[in-house]
């Protein structure tokens, strides 16, 4: 990346639910580490995901953000908003034959003999398909969705922001991915590649489950010529059983401490705590955290959500 382009980063939340307190810290991060090069924050609301969006989610994450203090200078860009977009771009992975039309369900994949699985990743994709051309998709007479086709033999890799050197064997371990959806709706890995190429962002801080999203989004970026940001990935925030936080964890949702009055100062100095921003949980905004946000600070294992780490947080 160019150090002489500007840092433009983004806040991203899915309203599928509420945002959690592990939302939360990724969220900051993010922030501090546009803000701290003097960068710009793009808010993106990223609503595909139809079935499971909640009419009341978008308002409550902008909320949410207000309330930490986390701040952005352009949006809320709707991803909804932008469908013709998003084809436009699926047809022109048509027209150079980098995506086919794919019958195979979820339940097809999985009874494949050889389809391997990669962490929480699932099975790869066995390429049943794959020998299938763009205009094939005229004659089908089932629903489809659109692959796109991984074809990098070698290893391949980047360098993150905050996890070093990371490597793939993107046909082996990842396959071939969807971006078009059986009902005609983008995928995630093709919506959000458009958007950080149409909203010039040059830096993607996320939680570290989705790097090897990034590995299937660069495939996306090289197919189209697009410069792609750089990428940093944070550990995540997970629950005494080891499993990354979900409500089996308890009440973690940020609108919950706004709704019993919790000053955000709170919230944002047990976050920079549990990154290693801070020696101490000591209340402090996110403001005041630029001055000392420094990114070989964060920890790379993640952090464990306690009861009594959230008890406390409440607490008068």
């Amino acid at each position: 990346m160019d150090a002489a382009l500007p840092i433009i980063g983004r806040l991203a939340p899915s309203p599928t639910g509420a945002q959690h307190a592990g939302n939360a810290r990724t969220y900051l991060l993010a922030w501090l580490s546009a803000r701290s090069h003097a960068g710009h924050i793009v808010l993106r609301i990223e609503d595909i995901d139809s079935p499971r969006v909640k009419p009341w989610a978008m308002q409550q994450a902008m909320d949410d953000l207000r309330w930490l203090g986390l701040d952005w200078d352009v949006g809320p860009i709707i991803q909804t908003e932008r469908l013709a977009r998003y084809q436009q771009v699926l047809e022109e992975l048509q027209q150079h034959e980098r995506i086919y039309p794919c019958t195979c369900t979820r339940s097809d994949i999985e009874a494949a003999a050889s389809a391997p699985h990669i962490g929480q990743e699932g099975p790869v994709y066995p390429g049943t398909c794959a020998y299938r051309s763009v205009a094939d998709a005229a004659g089908l007479t089932v629903p489809f969705a659109w692959r796109f086709r991984t074809d990098a033999q070698q290893p391949q890799s980047y360098t993150d922001l905050l996890q070093g050197t990371q490597v793939c064997r993107t046909v082996q371990d990842l396959g071939d991915f969807v971006v078009g959806k059986r009902d005609g709706s983008p995928a995630y890995q093709l919506a959000v590649v458009v958007d950080d190429h149409d909203q010039g962002i040059t830096e993607v801080l996320r939680g570290d489950d989705l790097i090897p999203s990034t590995f299937r989004q660069l495939a996306l970026y090289a197919a189209l010529g697009w410069q792609p940001p750089e990428f940093g990935h944070v550990p995540l925030v997970i629950g005494p059983d080891g499993r990354r936080l979900a409500k089996r964890h308890g009440d973690t949702r940020i609108s919950l401490l706004r709704e019993r009055g919790v000053p955000p100062e709170r919230l944002v100095g047990f976050l920079a705590w549990s990154t290693g921003l801070q020696a101490t949980a000591e209340p402090v905004s996110p403001r005041d955290l630029l001055a000392q946000y420094q990114p070989q600070s964060i920890a790379r294992a993640p952090f464990v959500l306690r009861p009594e780490h959230w008890n406390a947080l409440l607490e008068d």
